[in-house]
Order: structure tokens, then sequence, then C-alpha cells
């Protein structure tokens, strides 16, 4: 027999999912707010309004009960009662009564002819004999009190809560501003700083803001400092390889023939492609790279790079006979190279088939091998860091990912359900076919 519950789907209803701005911090303040008054505005008005009605309650029945001596000495002798004062009087309470008739006085706010009353009431021949003082203006009193104590209340609750607003507002857009900031160091610009201007003067005091703008500038200082340097020694190792290299490669031509010949030239080609590579990324990293933009059939295009590859038939393009004709305006150059490290990575790494797909501005390089590892998943190409013994030094994919950046193409990596590694490159707007641009080039 089994459990409600314990393999069936659960049937508790979700608690409904408070809107993005329930979430801010200015939201959350105005809360605060609204409530810490609200609750001390009740406070102090209940205060207030137990004090107030303490005392003209107070006052009308110190009357009330004065009344009642006058109108006793004029019961006990005799004398006419004042208008209001009798024994057993219509609208007398019935707990006062009951009281009178017990033997004790006492007071109770009611009514007199549909109008607010105090009665005071005293035993007299086992009845009450009881007077009344008109109460009206002591019940207005209050009510006015109360009225005062909200709208004071309400305007004490605005006005906190316009300057409450000020306030946090400039807080939030600080803090908005030193977010921004961040998000544009991690989108790779380093000259971005927030520079607020309560860090420039040391002098001057700061708040919890001002210490985290000033230590997020310090922090993008320190990483711009440390990048560049790391991209100079990077230029400069290139660079300073290069002359010994081209030297090297000359003698290397000067061998004799044979397999020892053959492995040292491929070395040397090994190295002056790494070399290549170095500076090509230097200049990436520099962002001193200027775009050589025209219109270029892609279909065209994507097989020139194919055949340029030396893969021959282990490589298939496809693509549907819309994009056929295809244009796209973009630096031929760099996007070879994309295309280009995508496929000596696939054919590489891979295992065939390798197909390359053209579906409008989308070209997509597909192995059927192993795929990506988890940290290229998470994180993108990392330079000199790979899976395994053997298997390149990282520079190809993170090149492409570089010179896709400047052409301002997507490049997204990802693993197929079924196996094998997906590069996507996703190519800005098209050209129409009809738009009056220049003729489209298909080659160089």
């Amino acid at each position: 027999m089994s459990r409600p519950g314990a393999d069936g789907p659960r049937t508790g209803r979700r608690l409904p999912r408070l809107p993005p701005w329930a979430a801010t911090l200015t939201w959350k303040s105005a809360v605060f707010i609204s409530v810490m008054c609200c609750a001390l505005a009740a406070l102090l008005g209940v205060l207030v309004h137990t004090e107030v009605t303490r005392q003209t309650v107070g006052q009308a029945r110190e009357k009330a009960l004065s009344r009642l001596t006058d109108v006793t000495v004029a019961y006990e002798t005799g004398e006419a009662l004042p208008p209001g004062s009798g024994i057993d009087p219509p609208g007398l309470p019935a707990a006062l009564r009951a009281l009178a008739t017990s033997g004790e006085r006492g007071t109770l706010v009611g009514e007199h002819n549909g109008r607010p009353a105090m009665w005071a009431a005293a035993p007299a021949d086992g009845r009450a004999l009881a007077t009344q003082v008109d109460y009206s203006q002591s019940a207005r009193t209050i009510d006015s009190v109360d009225g005062a104590i909200v709208g004071s209340s309400v305007l004490a609750i605005a006005a906190t809560l316009l300057v409450g607003a000020f306030a946090v507002t400039r807080v939030t857009r600080r803090l908005h501003q030193t977010a921004r900031v961040a998000r544009r160091i991690g989108a790779g610009d380093l000259d971005a700083r927030v520079r607020d201007p309560r860090t420039a003067d040391p002098s001057r005091p700061q708040d919890e803001v001002a210490i985290v703008a000033g230590a997020l500038d310090t922090m993008a200082s320190t990483l711009q400092r440390k990048l560049q340097a790391e991209q100079r020694f990077t230029a400069d190792v290139a660079h300073e390889l290069r002359t010994p290299l081209t030297g090297l490669s000359a003698a290397a031509e000067l061998l004799p023939p044979g397999r020892p010949s053959e492995l040292v030239r491929d070395r040397v080609r090994t190295m002056r492609a790494l070399t290549e590579d170095l500076l090509e990324i230097s200049r990436l990293d520099a962002r001193s790279e200027a775009v050589d933009l025209d219109v270029y059939e892609l279909v065209p295009l994507v097989e020139r790079v194919v055949c340029a590859s030396g893969a021959g038939t282990a490589i298939r393009v496809e693509h549907p006979e819309s994009s056929a004709h295809l244009r796209v305006e973009t630096d031929r150059r760099r996007l070879e190279r994309v295309l280009g490290n995508l496929i000596t990575n696939a054919h590489k790494h891979g295992r065939p088939p390798v197909v390359l797909t053209v579906d409008g501005p989308v070209v997509t390089v597909r192995d059927h091998g192993p795929g990506f590892p988890d940290y290229l998943l998470d994180d993108g190409p990392q330079r000199f860091r790979t899976e395994g013994v053997g298997r390149g030094h990282g520079l190809g994919l993170t090149i492409a990912a570089g010179q896709a950046a400047v052409i301002g193409a997507g490049l997204v990596f990802r693993n197929a359900s079924d196996g094998g590694a997906v590069a996507r490159v996703t190519l800005p707007g098209c050209p129409a076919a009809d738009d009056g641009a220049a003729e489209p080039r298909s080659g160089p």
C-alpha cells in the first residue's frame, strides 16, 4: 500500500512570487519606514487619546458628582429637583441604577434625549437618585483630538517617506553606479572607474558606499596593471622569439633530407605558429585591431575556409537553399580566422564527421568526438589550458573568441545531447538583397 505523497506528485500550492521591484532596497526601505512610522503613530495616538479621554471624562465626572451632591441636598430638604434629575429618571443606564440601589454612588457615560450625557447616581430610599450633565462638548473634544492624531500621523508618515525615499534613492543610485562599473570591468573595460567624489578627498568622511566604490576602483587599477604587464610580457616574448625562430627555420632548411630534419622542421613550424598566435592574442588584448568591413557571400567563404584547412572530405558543408546566396557584412580575414580555428579544433580533437552548417547568419561547426571540457563550457576558452596531454596549447579557441568579438559576432560553445562538440557563430545582421549595397565579394 503506497503512502499518500510518497511517490506521487506534490499537490501543494506554490506561494506566489513577488515582482522584481519588491526586492529592491528602495522598496524594502519604504516598507520598513512605513511600518515603523505607523507603529510609532499608533503608539503615540493611543497614549494621547488615553490621556485626553482620561482628563475629559474626569472633568465631566467631577461636574456630575458635584451636581449630584446639590440634588441630594435638595431631595433631602424636600426642595424641587433641577431639570434632568430625579428618582429613577428615564434614560438612566441600568448598570448605574443597579449600582445606586445597592447603596453606592457612581457615574457612567450614557445618553439623554439622544445626546451624550454623564450620569451620576446615589441611593435614595432603596431607589436611585440620579442627575446628568451634558457630555456633548467633551465627546466632540475627544473626537477632534482623534481626528488630529490621525491627520498628523498621515502627514508625518508621508513626510518621513518622502525624506526617506530621497535619502535611500541617493544611496541606491550610487550603488547602481558601482554595479554598472563592476559589470563594465567584468566585460573587459578595465578603464572603467566609479570615481566617487568622497574617495578623492581623504579628509572627507566616507560612508559604506564610498568605501565599496573605492575598493572597486583599487581592485580595477591593480587588475589593469597586472593584465597590462602580462600582455606586455606576452608581446615581448613573442617578438623576441621571432628572430631566433627565423634563423632556426633557415638553418633547418639546410639540413640533409631525412626523418630527423623533417622532425626539426615540423617543430620549428609549430613554434612559429605558436609565436604568431601569441602575437595575435597580444594585439587582441590591447584592443588595437581595426575592422575592415565588406560584403561577402557567406557559403563560398565557408567553403573556401574548409578547403584551406586541408581536411578534405572529412568536413562536410551543409546549408538550406535559402542561404545559398546569403550575404554578410564582415571582416573576411577575421571571420576566416574564427572558422579556421574552429574547424582545426574539431578536426584535431573531435571525431568525424565534422559538419559545417550555414543557416542564415549562423555558422555551426559540429564534430562527433568527446565534446568540450566542462571548464570551457562554464568559463569559455582559456589560453594554455587543455584537457589531456598533447592536445594543443589552448590558443586556437581563445583567438577565435577574440576575433569573433572584434567583428561583433556571437560565439557559443556547447555539447550536443547525442555526443560531440558544437560551436555556433552568429554574425551581425545581414544586408538585404535589394538594398543597393556593393556587389558581394566571394574571394580575396
